[in-house]
């Protein structure tokens, strides 16, 4: 499988460049760039694996978040440097949904068909429903619901209010975990693992692979995404529906293929690490800082979702929050995750 990877990438990295100049068709350039990105999400998995083991499923987990992310965000600025803030704020909610019942459910489900059952760090899942509550149900719901006795500019004031707060909030956040309690909250199957298993590269390694993955997949899915509106109109896809399922899923896909190939190995700290933390990460650093980012650009962004991205939204928090708040998964709760993101994935198809 290694192999295939590699001639994979090989193959599709140069293609993609020769397509993007020779001006191939869009639905090929579609099925490339969407081949070589998943190619690329197995190497920054093996990466993801061995920093985990060297230094811990918390920072291994939340360097393969942030670098997933930084594909999201670069596809989000040349989005929003098109003044495309609906597809923008679209690919945000789908990256909520994506990785709190898609990655999440996957992870459990192929996990627990191998191990019947799987456990990971309570602390860490009981600390993490608190900020996914305060992200998603407190700073999307409130603009959404201020905004409507507000004018266009007190709207984009509080935005960037609440824009600054959950970035403090954030970075606070990373410096409970990592500084001032890292260590108080490990539990014994965390020290056993870390103690049993030899990492496949040394650190230096890792995070070369890592950093150049991304940046490999950061061009292809550019690219990728030129591609969307052709394929959207040859398939019958909504922006809407290439905002929320589309880009959301390309977008993530390298973190995707980490958290799955970790839940098969029956690491879930790491697995639940990058589910989670991806989404805390998207919803309370990326698009905050895109609210900021925006300021600089023609077409402002206010923090404002529509109603069906923020009932979907609130409802895959608690929904995910229910899961894994006892510390422990099996295959059957990971099948309840992935039929919510299909029933939602249905209503934004049709909506």
């Amino acid at each position: 499988m290694d192999r295939i990877f590699f001639i994979a990438v090989l193959v599709g990295v140069p293609l993609t460049i020769a397509g993007s100049f020779l001006h191939w068709s869009s639905i090929l350039m579609f099925i490339i760039c969407a081949l070589t990105v998943v190619a690329l999400s197995g190497f920054m998995g093996r990466a993801t694996e061995s920093l985990a083991i060297v230094m811990g499923p918390r920072i291994g987990g939340l360097l393969n978040a942030t670098f997933g992310n930084a594909v999201e965000l670069i596809i989000a600025i040349f989005s929003l440097k098109a003044g495309l803030v609906g597809v923008v704020l679209a690919s945000l909610t789908g990256s909520v949904l994506g990785n709190l019942l898609l990655v999440c459910g996957l992870s459990f489900f192929l996990g627990g068909i191998k191990f019947k059952r799987q456990k990971f760090n309570v602390y860490d899942a009981r600390h993490n429903s608190g900020l996914l509550i305060f992200a998603v149900v407190v700073a999307f719901v409130i603009p959404e619901i201020f905004s409507m006795k507000m004018t266009e500019q007190e709207t984009l004031s509080l935005s960037i209010g609440i824009s600054i707060i959950m970035i403090l909030l954030y970075l606070a956040g990373l410096f409970f975990k990592l500084v001032t309690h890292r260590g108080v909250y490990i539990t014994n199957n965390e020290e056993r693992q870390k103690e049993e298993e030899e990492p496949e590269w040394s650190k230096k390694k890792a995070i070369i692979v890592l950093v150049l993955s991304t940046l490999a997949v950061a061009y292809v899915s550019e690219n990728l995404v030129h591609t969307f509106e052709a394929v959207g109109t040859k398939f019958g896809w909504t922006e809407l529906f290439i905002g929320v399922i589309i880009v959301a899923i390309v977008g993530n896909a390298a973190e995707h293929a980490s958290a799955l190939i970790m839940a098969v190995k029956n690491k879930m700290d790491v697995a639940i690490e990058i589910a989670i933390g991806s989404t805390l990460q998207v919803a309370m650093f990326v698009a905050p800082l895109l609210v900021l980012i925006s300021l600089f650009m023609t077409t402002k962004m206010p923090l404002v979702f529509t109603i069906p991205e923020l009932v979907a939204m609130v409802t895959a928090v608690f929904l995910a929050i229910m899961v894994t708040n006892d510390g422990e998964s099996n295959w059957f709760e990971g099948i309840t995750l992935i039929a919510a993101y299909l029933i939602m994935g249905i209503g934004f198809y049709l909506l």
